[in-house]
């Protein structure tokens, strides 16, 4: 029951993430079409490079909504434990994706920088003003919807979103300047370009790290064992928590647990125990897909045992 209510959350989550990132993809789409017209007829690169970044937007959005379809497909006997890890996968992917935009922006920026060219046109500016307030709205739109449901591949998909924000950003300060400070200040706009490259540059490197700790099944944060710990410690016939290792899978949770019980507790008593013990988890906790509980006799007073203490290979 607890399997099948836990699968359905997962698909719901992924329908969800989905739906938010079509949105993504349908205005990243219109926005490099906008911007690469714009900076072509207005004679900024600042302009065109940001185009260029947006569609790369629109390929990192296909990929994680790829990896939000796959990652919710059931496990099997080749992959007992599902396709969670696509998920993280899809994360590198989009972070590498990053990666490669700025070292491309960054080659083409010093290009154009030492060469000679005129001013970018006042109408540019209009355009990155729109782009600007549309990608800070969709990044706190993904942001929002990857926390929700879990998903390290659309909370960096958003971060794509707030580096192509900072990079029209620096694209309207580089292109201001040329405007406004005249002869001799026209490449401006492409110095913009190459401080916006870092910028992706360093959210790609961020963002990269994330996604590989979570590929090594990395332990989630401190509050979230220590909540697993609580809750499984809270079930009558538990006398303490030895080891609990926790670890994220996609939009869900692996749990092993050592439960401490009474060491002349019967068999069958424990096995029902850590029935109990699953179940507890899996309906108080909805990320967690799937407990491994191991009953380990206790001959101690239980009053001698912390049910919170940390085992070191916890962490």
């Amino acid at each position: 029951m607890f399997l099948d209510s836990t699968r359905e959350r997962l698909i719901d989550s992924a329908a969800r993430g989905s739906r938010a990132t079509v949105w993504g993809i349908i205005a990243s789409s219109v926005l490099a079409a906008v911007k690469i017209l714009g900076g072509v007829l207005g004679n900024s690169y600042a302009l065109i490079a940001d185009g260029i970044e947006s569609m790369l937007d629109i390929i990192s959005s296909l990929v994680v909504l790829g990896s939000l379809k796959v990652s919710t497909q059931p496990p099997n006997d080749r992959y007992p434990y599902g396709y969670g890890k696509v998920e993280p996968l899809a994360a590198l992917v989009v972070a590498t994706a990053l990666l490669v935009a700025a070292s491309g922006i960054t080659i083409q920026s010093i290009r154009e920088i030492l060469t000679p060219h005129h001013a970018p046109a006042p109408f540019t500016l209009m355009i990155l003003v729109g782009v600007i307030a549309t990608k800070e709205i969709m990044f706190r739109f993904l942001v929002r919807t990857g926390e929700a449901i879990g998903s390290q591949a659309m909370q960096t998909d958003a971060w794509h979103h707030r580096s192509d924000s900072l990079t029209s950003i620096a694209a309207f300060i580089g292109i201001s300047i040329a405007l406004f400070a005249g002869k001799g200040y026209e490449a401006a706009d492409d110095w913009a370009a190459l401080l916006a490259a870092g910028v992706i540059a360093f959210n790609g490197v961020r963002l990269f790290r994330s996604a590989w700790s979570e590929v090594l099944d990395v332990a989630p944060p401190l509050q979230t064992v220590q909540l697993v710990r609580t809750t499984a410690a809270s079930i009558d016939g538990v006398t303490a928590i030895d080891k609990c290792r926790v670890r994220r899978s996609g939009l869900g949770m692996f749990v092993d647990i050592h439960v401490m019980v009474d060491g002349q507790m019967s068999v069958r008593h424990g096995h029902d125990l850590s029935h109990q013990v699953k179940d507890r988890l899996m309906e108080e906790i909805g990320e967690i897909q799937d407990v491994l509980v191991h009953i380990e006799p206790c001959h101690r007073d239980a009053s001698s045992v912390l049910q919170t203490t940390t085992d070191d290979g916890d962490r």
